[in-house]
């Protein structure tokens, strides 16, 4: 009825000024198409409603408890239905933009005839006299314009447009309510300051939401609708002063429409704006967890469960109105965090990263980094900041990655087990190792590389019998190059690649002799999902950050773990069962969890790379450090890392102390649990010759050094002690009859050798191999300026900290 109202008013009212029309602008009327006698015609023959597309939203990222860590948009907005918005506001906008709202049929005939003669006579638009279903209109043309054209022409000044838009707002009141046209307007109008719908002004001018917005703050609100860019408070005094302006106009507005006291009116023009201006800060650069959104956003613009194509990928992201539910749990967040910021500086050129994922889910848990997210200032190359997505492959953002090191030998462990080895079995190794004979990658193609020599990582060259335990938790090169031979090269890279194993830079895995010490250059997040598989008891999990994505309409979309059974379940309680001696025999004895847990260490050749992977049955971790600058040219030694000093960085120096800090804070409310313990039926009973008489030997060895190295110290510091103990000083001031000499007991001048299970083996982690890894080839690297040795936050610096040439 109020549709045909306002078309009847419209025709009389056309009639009786169609003459004062023509004569004041006849050109402009003809121009724009409309004739005295078709008014009616024009009006009444209405074209359909006006195309809408879905408005964009805001996109939310939230963690595991539901709170919100990052966000995207194109136009920062949060669509509400009316009911959450507070009836004041309603009122409000209502008062100031189109008092007669609730009484005409989408054009208020008074109005707009007086814009239009006003406008006529201008030639062009001077006077605004558009209803709120006209603006609504108007809006719906510019959000759901395909092309710059069809903007321009959806705001262009001109009476054509004007008469279309009267039309257009005909035709959508005949479709939609009153209260859903009032809800449409309040949720596309911008309102300055970047918030696009009542929801987002309300969070971004007062902190608050639409359904909570008082009187004072809705009027000023109201009153930025008009003009939002001459009224955004964000930008400067100037600008508030004229959206305070405008707060009183609709304030009086709203008195004298007796929808408010004259009392309240003047009592809330008397207020301050209170304008409490809350960041909206979109994209991973401004999120708390940088890189677990970065993470994200490829995942959701790569990943085809996310839409079919890359077209429909972006279009639904730039469409916006999600909640991204995802894995991160901000426990483990903040402990990876913590643990790299308390030993690594976001200044040094030295980087670390760490991942966590939890076995048998593969859901992601943390993603952490050294340096900050973002361009660094003067877009310098290296400084606090990176673009780069450390923890993650190239794909979801990442560099080349680093070379894994030692973390690699589990492959061939694990597929020896598989092939029926036991615990105890092994052999004999040399003291240099030739691969010339007895490689083969998968095309079935030898790989040898005859001339070039495999030594254990000190260079030492001492060899003798290991056991798949020994030559694991001593980290043994040239048992792990034979292991791997007599296995299969083959059968390693099948394993790996079973398990998840993926180069950083997604080509094909290099399938060379060295592959067992991890040749292959990795991301954190790539080696912690792989490591999971074992405490999953074989099955593998892809990595997954996201959970369910909810839709705008509420619509829930669940994302399931991709998980399968790799290895077998009792090989996997092996592999657990021999990785758990690292801490208890290995390379990273002395520091552990206090709860069970496996792992292995990993020293790239030349120390250009350092890693420690590890895992806990609830949690799998994997840590990371080189340098940003590249790690060949930039090797870990005679370095400064945050405010500690290493003469070379190992696995166990520093990627190991952070693994162990971030994983017992990240399951420190996580109730303890071990791995089940291995079938001895079947990996029980094995044998190397010769081990038990070279380990019987080296105990004599040791408890000779332990007693010889005891009285050297008595003597050094027995006239000491008796003296403090008031005994005779046995001529105190002369020379004793046997001073200590710095070679009297070790010729070398060295210091009396630790412990056998103190102290590292000749044969540790990586090759110094010619062909295969050219920068093996340099000399020594010059001892640099060495500066104030620093104590080592977890007490002691371990005996091959001071050894160039140990890797573990």
């Amino acid at each position: 009825m109020t549709v045909l109202k306002s078309i009847t008013r419209l025709g009389v009212a056309g009639a009786l000024s169609g003459v004062l029309v023509a004569a004041m602008a006849a050109p402009v009327v003809s121009g724009a198409g409309l004739a005295t006698k078709n008014v009616a015609t024009t009006f009444l023959d209405l074209p359909p409603a006006p195309r809408e597309e879905p408005l964009a939203q805001v996109t939310r990222l939230v963690d595991i408890h539901g709170r919100t860590f990052a966000q995207f948009y194109e136009a920062n907005r949060t669509a509400v239905p009316l009911a959450k918005v507070a009836p004041v506001m309603r009122k409000a906008i209502v008062a100031i933009e189109d008092a007669r709202f609730y009484e005409h049929g989408g054009l208020d005939v008074i109005g707009t005839l007086r814009a239009l003669l006003t406008n006529t006579q201008a030639g062009g638009i001077r006077q605004g006299g558009s209803s709120l279903t006209q603006q609504l209109v108007k809006n719906i043309l510019v959000e759901s314009s395909r092309t710059d054209a069809e903007r321009d022409r959806a705001r262009a000044p001109n009476l054509a447009r004007k008469i279309s838009e009267l039309r257009l707002a005909l035709a959508l009141e005949k479709k939609y309510r009153k209260d859903e046209i009032l809800e449409k307007y309040l949720n596309i109008a911008y309102f300055g300051a970047g918030a696009h719908g009542i929801e987002a002004a309300a969070r971004r001018f007062f902190s608050t939401t639409a359904a909570d917005l008082t009187l004072t703050q809705a009027a000023t609100l109201a009153g930025a609708v008009r003009t939002p860019y001459s009224t955004d408070p964000s930008l400067g005094d100037a600008h508030r002063a004229k959206l305070k302006t405008r707060r009183d106009l609709v304030l009086d507005r709203m008195a004298g429409l007796n929808l408010i006291t004259q009392r309240e009116a003047a009592d809330a023009k008397r207020s301050k704006l209170a304008i409490r201006l809350r960041p909206e800060p979109g994209g991973c650069a401004q999120s708390d967890h940088p890189y677990f959104c970065l993470y994200v956003h490829r995942e959701l613009m790569t990943n085809e469960a996310f839409g079919s194509t890359a077209t429909a990928r972006r279009s639904r992201m730039a469409s916006g109105g999600l909640v991204i539910r995802t894995s991160l749990d901000p426990v483990a967040q903040r402990a990876a965090e913590r643990a790299i910021r308390q030993r690594v500086a976001p200044a040094d050129t030295e980087v670390a990263a760490e991942a966590m994922v939890e076995p048998g889910t593969g859901w992601v848990r943390a993603m952490a980094a050294s340096k900050r997210f973002g361009r660094n200032p003067g877009d310098h190359k290296n400084g606090p900041r990176t673009t780069f997505n450390l923890v993650a492959d190239v794909r979801h953002g990442g560099g080349q990655g680093l070379q894994a090191g030692s973390t690699f030998k589990v492959f061939t462990l694990a597929t020896a087990l598989k092939q029926g080895w036991k615990f105890g079995d092994g052999f004999d190794t040399p003291g240099v190792l030739e691969p010339s004979e007895g490689y083969r990658d998968c095309a079935g193609r030898p790989v040898n590389a005859p001339g070039t020599s495999i030594h254990n990582a000190s260079g030492e060259g001492k060899g003798g019998p290991y056991s798949i335990e020994t030559g694991t938790w001593q980290s043994v090169n040239i048992f792990y190059m034979m292991l791997e031979r007599k296995v299969g090269l083959c059968n390693v890279v099948r394993t790996a690649r079973q398990l998840g194993v993926r180069r950083a830079d997604g080509t094909p895995l290099r399938e060379v002799p060295t592959f067992t010490l991890g040749v292959n250059e990795m991301d954190p997040l790539t080696v912690a999902a792989s490591f999971a598989t074992f405490p999953a008891r074989g099955r593998y999990c892809r990595p997954l950050a996201i959970v369910e994505i909810v839709g705008r309409d509420g619509g829930r979309t669940p994302v399931s773990p991709a998980c399968d059974q790799v290895i077998d379940r009792q090989v996997a309680d092996a592999v657990n069962h021999v990785l758990k001696g690292v801490f208890d025999k290995g390379t990273m004895r002395g520091q552990g969890l206090g709860r069970p847990a496996a792992g292995k260490t990993g020293t790239n050749n030349g120390y250009t790379s350092a890693w420690f992977a590890g895992y806990t049955p609830h949690l799998a971790a994997a840590v990371s450090v080189g340098d940003i600058r590249g790690s060949y040219k930039h090797p870990l030694t005679g370095v400064q890392i945050g405010d500690q000093y290493y003469g070379s960085v190992q696995g166990a120096s520093l990627p190991g102390p952070i693994w162990v800090d971030s994983m017992s804070d990240a399951l420190r409310d996580t109730e303890p649990k071990g791995f089940p313990g291995p079938d001895m039926s079947r990996f029980g009973g094995g044998h190397t010759p010769g081990l038990e008489e070279a380990e019987e030997r080296e105990a004599r060895e040791d408890r000779g050094r332990r007693r010889g190295g005891h009285r050297a110290h008595s003597r050094r510091h027995g006239g000491l002690f008796e003296w403090l103990l008031g005994r005779p000083d046995r001529g105190r001031g002369e020379p004793r009859a046997r001073r200590a000499r710095p070679d009297a007991d070790h010729p070398r001048g060295e210091h009396p050798r630790r412990p056998r299970h103190d102290r590292p083996r000749a044969s540790r982690e990586h090759p110094r191999t010619a062909r295969e890894h050219p920068q093996a080839r340099r000399e020594r690297p010059q001892a640099r300026q060495r500066l104030p040795r620093v104590r080592r936050d977890h007490g002691r610096e371990p005996a091959h900290g001071r050894r160039d040439r140990h890797h573990r």
